[in-house]
């Protein structure tokens, strides 16, 4: 499974910005995916998480201004980030379960400027 995330940039304190996971290969409709962040400086970190069934599990930092969706026919998840603050600056790791290794994408920044 090859993942290609997409969708950062730059961004206001209070915007909004979308990203995208398009993922290859046959497992993504049946596995969980989600987004980790690594600031800089800091630890990788856990963002959102959407399951086969749909299910969705988020950080509380950022419970009630992400969403994150999945669309099984495109093989691409996304991340719906609102209201966004400055401490949501972070590259943001696109991530798939599998077997017996998971998979990452290469990354794309999010900067949020105050």
């Amino acid at each position: 499974v090859q993942l290609q995330a997409s969708g950062g940039g730059l961004a206001q304190a209070g915007g909004s910005l979308r990203l995208s996971c398009a993922a290859s290969g046959s497992i993504f409709s049946a596995t969980s995916m989600g987004w980790y962040r690594q600031a800089p400086g800091k630890q990788r970190e856990f963002v959102a998480r959407v399951s086969s069934d749909g299910s969705t599990k988020y950080a509380d930092s950022v419970k009630g201004r992400f969403t994150i969706s999945r669309d099984n026919a495109k093989n691409t998840g996304y991340l719906q980030m609102t209201s966004l603050k400055p401490e949501d600056t972070a590259v943001y790791y696109c991530w798939v379960r599998g077997i017996p290794l998971d998979y990452w994408g290469q990354g794309t920044l999010v900067t949020v400027s105050s």
